[in-house]
């Protein structure tokens, strides 16, 4: 291949007699390079840097066709000045070699060339011979770009997804103008009962659902704004906010706009609800992940309240302390690390004790005494309640069966166990019972279960075939916190419930509060009339206790008679009381 001259820089001229006066001077073997530029597969030069000055001497057919054949010699070709820069590094600094990437705009978009320059042996001294090579990596870089392109977006609705999302927020924060006193917001979007759309329409349905929503909300969208998928049924808007929570209500305005009317999916019209929640950066260096965490931990207490919420200083630790809860609960059951106190139940008229409540209590290493308040809704919202619900009835069980031991015999007590309404949905909870009672040996009639108007109101057909194989088992059924929900006569006298648990908000307070005071004669009277046993909870005072008594009521429960306590105390408990003491 001849080897031919290019223009360097718009300031110089290469003479025409260049390259044969490099040849008298430089190069005594000139066939032999050409040869070698020919070997290599990818387009190559030669060039010489001689006092200051950088002249191309030789190239193969590749560097010809890719840089020089379509080129203007009187042109100036932005894209030289690039790789002879750092060529000229490379003699300047008598470095071996060099690599970097070098882009220009073709006919069809950008061209990326993977470069190196290296620095072959001269015999003169002054003199830099460079071997200059350039590989076209422009089909790699399209599909590296292709792939990118998918990572960072979601592939059912093509807008950006969690990762996408934090890249465009990073965007339009560095290359976008902003006023002194402007800030951003995170609007976060969660669509309810979206699960019973795939249910009773199928996947597709749910895809087309979604795809709906996400052209009704960006369609919606200010110029700027940055709207993504950041889950399964989880939108995300990004705003610019210059008027602050006004400008953030607004947009969310709209989006209520844009979902309010109803989507049609095959011959059905389905109205889309939704939970909102909203942060708002404080300034404009705030970390955008941080944010969109604030309006995730708001959008969850939406789904609670049924209002839009706007995040406040303390949720998202809120919701960290849950996350740790989650984390530590779970190591917690695997491990053994709870236990269950027992409190007495106590007759009124007498004194006796004739059972035991069990709680479960956590003290963790990291977290210290954990509320059961606390780690009870954790585990309801995690699916960590069927485990724990399974442990406490087999432990319960097993605390029955070591008491008998100890005593030589039966005792003339029972335990009673919760039931959380989630396990109760989820689990096989009459075979669970029934495995507790044959493990420990221990007779049903000393079982007691215990669970929430709530757990039977959601399901009531299935809360009554499970209670009918409790019954099976011979095991006694208490409705807890009953007159905080929404039984009425019709469900008491048709599920087999034997004892009804007096809420400890009516109970604590009626010696001054004349209405609960009325509120527990009339439970006392339906209980009564239903041929019902009664326990009242929350008792902390003697009067109360007299008062519950001379009212009729059978048995109580509270901090008058004693705290939950360890197994072993519980036991001590009772036969120090064998006696039956008056209360």
């Amino acid at each position: 291949m001849k080897s031919v001259p290019v223009r360097i820089r718009p300031s110089q001229r290469l003479d025409d007699n260049l390259l044969a006066r490099f040849e008298r001077t430089h190069l005594r073997c000139r066939a032999e390079m050409e040869h070698w530029l020919e070997a290599v597969p990818h387009a190559a030069a030669m060039l010489c840097f001689k006092g200051n000055d950088l002249q191309l001497v030789s190239v193969n057919k590749t560097f010809y066709s890719s840089f020089l054949e379509s080129s203007d010699p009187d042109a100036e070709m932005p894209y030289c000045q690039d790789w002879r820069e750092r060529i000229l590094e490379v003699a300047l600094a008598d470095n071996v070699s060099s690599s970097f990437e070098l882009r220009r705009d073709g006919p069809l978009g950008p061209e990326y060339f993977s470069c190196t320059a290296g620095l072959l042996p001269s015999n003169e001294e002054g003199v830099n011979l460079i071997l200059f090579t350039a590989m076209d990596r422009t089909s790699d870089r399209v599909t590296e770009r292709n792939l990118r392109r998918e990572l960072l977006s979601d592939g059912l609705t093509a807008l950006p997804n969690r990762t996408g999302f934090g890249e465009e927020i990073d965007d339009r924060l560095r290359n976008t103008p902003w006023a002194g006193n402007s800030q951003f917001g995170i609007i976060a979007i969660d669509l309810s009962r979206f699960s019973r759309v795939n249910e009773s329409l199928g996947p597709m349905a749910g895809d087309e659902l979604l795809i709906t929503v996400a052209k009704r909300l960006k369609s919606n969208l200010r110029q700027g704004d940055v709207l993504a998928r950041i889950g399964g049924n989880d939108f995300a808007i990004f705003a610019r906010l210059n008027n602050g929570l006004s400008d953030c209500l607004h947009i969310v305005q709209r989006v209520k706009d844009a979902l309010n009317s109803p989507i049609r999916l095959s011959d059905l019209q389905i109205r889309v609800d939704c939970a909102i929640g909203c942060a708002l950066s404080t300034s404009l260096d705030d970390d955008p992940d941080d944010v969109v965490r604030k309006a995730q931990a708001a959008v969850k207490i939406a789904k609670r309240s049924g209002k839009v919420e706007i995040y406040r200083n303390g949720v998202l630790k809120e919701a960290q302390r849950r996350f740790s809860i989650e984390s530590r609960l779970r190591t917690a059951l695997a491990q053994g690390d709870l236990t269950l106190a027992y409190q007495p139940l106590i007759q009124l008229q007498t004194g006796e004790i004739t059972g035991f409540e069990a709680l479960a209590r956590w003290n963790d290493p990291d977290l210290g005494n954990v509320s059961p308040c606390e780690f009870i809704a954790v585990a309801e919202e995690s699916g960590l309640i069927t485990p724990l619900g399974r442990w406490a009835a087999y432990e319960a069980a097993q605390a029955l069966s070591r008491w008998d031991a100890k005593f030589g015999q039966a005792l003339p007590v029972g335990i009673n166990v919760n039931l959380s309404p989630i396990q109760m949905a989820r689990d096989d909870v009459a075979s669970m019972f029934e495995e507790a009672l044959r493990y420990s040996g221990v007779s049903g009639k000393r079982l007691t279960v215990e669970l929430t108007e709530s757990a039977i109101i959601a399901d009531p057909d299935k809360a009554r075939k499970l209670l009918v194989a409790l019954k099976d088992l011979q095991m006694p059924i208490a409705m807890d916190d009953f007159g905080t929900g929404y039984s009425n006569l019709a469900s008491l006298h048709s599920l087999p419930i034997d004892i009804l648990k007096i809420d400890r908000s009516f109970v604590s307070t009626m010696l001054e509060d004349k209405d609960k005071q009325a509120i527990v004669r009339t439970i006392l009277s339906l209980a009564e009339s239903l041929n019902l046993h009664v326990t009242a909870e929350g008792i902390e005072t003697q009067e109360l206790a007299h008062a519950l008594q001379s009212m009729g009521c059978g048995h109580g429960q509270g901090f008058y008679f004693a705290r939950p306590m360890p197994e072993n105390e519980a036991f001590d408990y009772w036969r120090a009381r064998w006696n039956f003491e008056t209360i």
